[in-house]
């Protein structure tokens, strides 16, 4: 699966837009977490066990978003974008979004074509 955050995909032609694809999670720090973390910031710094929530949280919305897509028929998604937000004072909330897309690639030596697409459509 092709993930742009692009509108297009050089080398490549959309042959059909299946349409908006996402993934979403709420998450909450546990207990330990908030608690190593209150006093990590005494010190200031990288919150490290917040870092790892976002990442597997993005991690999370990235593949249902794909996954999203797949059950459409798709084989890219284009215009991909995080969002995030807070719900009340311990809750995150992560959202990958997107359109759903088949592409093929162009042939070398078709206008549009890179090395990289010629080679797949070879």
């Amino acid at each position: 699966m092709i993930v742009v955050t692009t509108n297009d995909i050089p080398g490549y032609r959309v042959e059909a837009v299946l349409g908006e694809v996402m993934g979403l999670t709420v998450r909450s720090a546990n207990f330990g977490q908030n608690f190593v973390a209150g006093f990590r910031s005494l010190g200031g710094g990288e919150m490290t066990e917040y870092t790892k929530i976002m990442y597997e949280s993005r991690n999370d919305v990235m593949n249902r978003m794909i996954a999203d897509a797949q059950q459409r028929g798709a084989n890219a998604i284009v215009a991909m974008r995080f969002d995030t937000g807070d719900i009340a004072q311990n809750f995150s909330e992560v959202c990958a979004y997107g359109t759903a897309v088949v592409v093929s690639p162009i042939p070398g030596g078709q206008p549009g074509a890179t090395s990289q697409s010629a080679g797949q459509a070879q």
